[in-house]
């Protein structure tokens, strides 16, 4: 599960910062409803260089993030303390499949495909069942991926496409990120290159991910089988209802107390 830090989109914060920028700008919103209603404090998995934990802080909640990677971690406590919320964010390097904090949550959030990296379906239940674990009796568990889209699916792997541009976080330009992918139908894997362009320099750098693909049923079947339940799944950012052509599966789910 553990990729390289310097061949992963993970490889400098800013840049990945950066490069959701405009995500944030949804999904935060939609993280604060829900928060709102459940209240903290909040456990973050996969919480990284606090694109979502810091500003969950910032809004008043206690909020604790565990990630993998020390330095992104570092970063996210840097950004907390100059934004002044150092002590309403608790960090914790620790595996997803693995923690044991020693206390329940009203809220635990898995946000923005995070749990893409957990190819093996024993790992994804090992950490589902971790969440059970850590979840108060009344508490919501909060997990966010893509609906997959099969015809994403067949694009012929040399076939290469703009995903994605921002600007340079050292100012050096526009970044243009060029996508290409192979999905392995047998695995349920999507593995995916990214290249970058920054400003008028070509194919600066490139890096690695692989995400492997969760269908709806699929996805009720692992977390029942974790003790969880499906209580809403939205399909967007704006609390739309899922649909077949949901680009999201949002599931809220509560102990499963059969």
């Amino acid at each position: 599960m553990r990729e390289r830090l310097d061949e992963s989109i993970y490889w400098d914060p800013r840049h990945y910062e950066a490069h959701n920028a405009a995500l944030t700008e949804r999904d935060l919103p939609f993280l604060l409803r829900r928060a709102a209603e459940y209240g903290g404090p909040i456990l973050e998995l996969a919480c990284g260089a606090g694109r979502l934990s810091v500003p969950l802080a910032a809004a008043g909640y206690q909020v604790v993030g565990l990630d993998l990677t020390t330095s992104l971690l570092e970063y996210s406590a840097e950004r907390a303390r100059e934004e002044g919320v150092a002590e309403r964010l608790e960090l914790i390097e620790a595996d997803v499949r693995r923690f044991d904090l020693g206390r329940l949550f009203p809220l635990i959030v898995y946000p923005f495909n995070a749990v893409t990296h957990l190819h093996d379906y024993r790992d994804v239940l090992a950490c589902l069942r971790r969440v059970r674990a850590h979840l108060a009796p009344e508490g919501r568990f909060l997990l966010d991926l893509l609906n997959p889209k099969i015809t994403d699916f067949a694009r012929d792997p040399a076939e290469v496409h703009r995903e994605h541009s921002y600007p340079d976080p050292d100012g050096a330009g526009e970044v243009v990120v060029w996508e290409s992918s192979r999905y392995d139908r047998a695995t349920q894997l999507n593995h995916i290159t990214w290249s970058y362009d920054i400003g008028d320099r070509r194919g600066v750098f490139e890096r690695k991910l692989t995400m492997r693909q969760f269908y709806p049923q699929e996805l009720r079947a692992l977390l029942d089988c974790a003790g969880l339940a499906v209580e809403r799944l939205w399909g967007d950012y704006d609390d739309s209802p899922f649909t077949a052509e949901s680009p999201k599966q949002l599931a809220l789910c509560t102990a499963n107390r059969r």
